[in-house]
């Protein structure tokens, strides 16, 4: 870390000068929105720069250049990573535009903007942005990292779905990227997380979609063995026009959670499709038979309630997070998931999920992008709070976790969950090939290492 000296604090005033958002230095009003969704990670930059415009970032980035810090970006705060004294935190918040062109079936939306934002300016138009399971989650991040959603499995990543970026360069510069304008950099930034610049808006493709059938049927956790051999036997041949995924959680005994969840084991069974409702009922009905659901929330829903799919929670909490791609998983692999993470395992974590990929997700798409392991048949994805009691447990079941189901995990990771800055980590995300070339862009657009913060890919690992 790079200590700030008092001629960065005397020239902070330029800075402030410079740019037309606000700065604000720790204990004066605006440096609150560093405060990362995940409060577990230590956000204290040297300053918060809550920008208005593109300009107001690229004069962040000529700042740090000059006092030789670095530039970090945050809208919420899900893929937060600890930050010191030696970094300038963007923070996107007021980047708020959001055009809808129905007739053309696209929507331009400013970096400061969540997803559930999208969702209702385009819903009155008939329309749906493909959002991913949490709608709270910001638009530019997501995308980035590729994107996986509850549809993932009928439409694909929704990068896949990005026409253009606006965005800053390490360099300073203000660039339109698309497939045919600076397309190295439209491959990059699909993918390659925060490598190759700040997004400052985005240019996507809506869907004619208005309903969906979906939700979540959840069992007691005594029938977790049952219902996961069965939901794995189901997955063998589910359609594309059918997305899915298995949790098993242990919510904790809030006011917001369902009563019939609330302090206890129980296991989860999330469903999305766009076949008729008597087919998507016909589907989720040979699941329904396996065991007494305890509630059940599949119905015919506004694409509105996308959200509802996964029940993401929505304030800000501690939480440490674990994630892993998979092979084919066999019935020896569900078992071993029930030993570790299953009622009676004794696991901390609140929830652990697997998500059934594939579908058009193993399809590349017309513009091909960094984002690498299309082939990948599952998702496996941890969470735990880190409760003062519990938290050196949930950190140690996770790597147990891990060790267990390491005969069927590939040693890929995704970009966008399980946040983390250590570089062979992140190189889990990609193949030898697209780590390389990220770098090389990287070298090329940010030649000073101004965005070297948190995930971001650079050749000299």
């Amino acid at each position: 870390m790079i200590l700030t000296t008092p001629a960065i604090a005397a020239s902070i005033e330029s800075l402030r000068a410079a740019v037309s958002g606000a700065v604000a230095l720790p204990g004066e009003p605006g440096y609150e929105l560093a405060t990362p969704w995940n409060v577990a990670v230590p956000v204290r930059p040297y300053a918060v720069v809550a920008v208005d415009n593109a300009a107001d970032i690229a004069a962040t980035v000529r700042f740090a250049v000059k006092h030789g810090l670095k530039v970090a970006v945050q809208r919420t705060g899900h893929g937060a990573v600890p930050l010191g004294d030696d970094v300038l935190l963007v923070h996107t918040g007021r980047l708020t535009e959001c055009v809808i062109d129905p007739e053309a079936r696209t929507a331009r939306i400013g970096a400061g903007l969540v997803w559930q934002d999208v969702i209702d300016a385009a819903t009155p138009h008939g329309l749906a942005p493909l959002a991913g399971s949490s709608t709270t989650v910001g638009v530019a991040g997501f995308l980035t990292g590729g994107g996986i959603g509850p549809m993932v499995r009928t439409y694909g990543l929704s990068s896949d779905f990005v026409r253009a970026f606006d965005i800053v360069t390490g360099n300073g510069c203000l660039l339109h990227v698309t497939p045919d304008e600076h397309a190295e950099l439209f491959w990059g930034l699909r993918g390659g997380k925060a490598t190759l610049g700040i997004v400052t808006a985005v240019e996507i493709d809506l869907l004619p979609v208005t309903h969906f059938y979906g939700g979540a049927v959840y069992f007691d956790g005594a029938d977790a063995d049952v219902v996961a051999r069965a939901w794995l036997d189901w997955c063998a041949d589910l359609p594309e026009h059918s997305s899915t995924s298995l949790a098993f959680l242990q919510l904790p005994p809030l006011p917001q959670v369902p009563a019939p969840l609330a302090g206890r084991s129980t296991v989860a069974v999330r469903f999305a499709s766009l076949a008729d409702q008597a087919e998507a009922e016909a589907l989720i009905g040979r699941l329904r038979s396996v065991a007494t659901p305890i509630l059940d929330g599949v119905a015919v829903l506004p694409w509105a309630a996308v959200g509802a799919v996964h029940a993401d929670p929505v304030d800000p909490m501690p939480t440490h997070e674990y994630t892993a791609l998979t092979g084919e998983l066999t019935r020896e692999a569900i078992d071993v998931l029930l030993s570790v993470a299953g009622p009676g395992s004794r696991s901390p974590q609140t929830v652990v999920e697997v998500r059934l990929l594939g579908g058009a997700l193993a399809r590349e798409p017309r513009h091909r992008s960094a984002f690498c392991h299309r082939d990948a048949d599952f998702a496996l994805m941890v969470a735990g709070v880190l409760a003062p009691a519990t938290a050196d447990d949930v950190i140690g079941h996770a790597r147990t976790l891990d060790q267990a189901m390491s005969p069927w995990t590939t040693g890929r990771r995704l970009p966008n969950f399980a946040a983390d800055s250590d570089p062979d980590t992140i190189a889990r995300a990609y193949d030898d090939d697209t780590w390389h070339w990220l770098g090389a862009l990287a070298d090329e657009h940010d030649s000073e290492g101004v965005l070297r913060v948190g995930h971001v890919v650079r050749r000299d690992r």
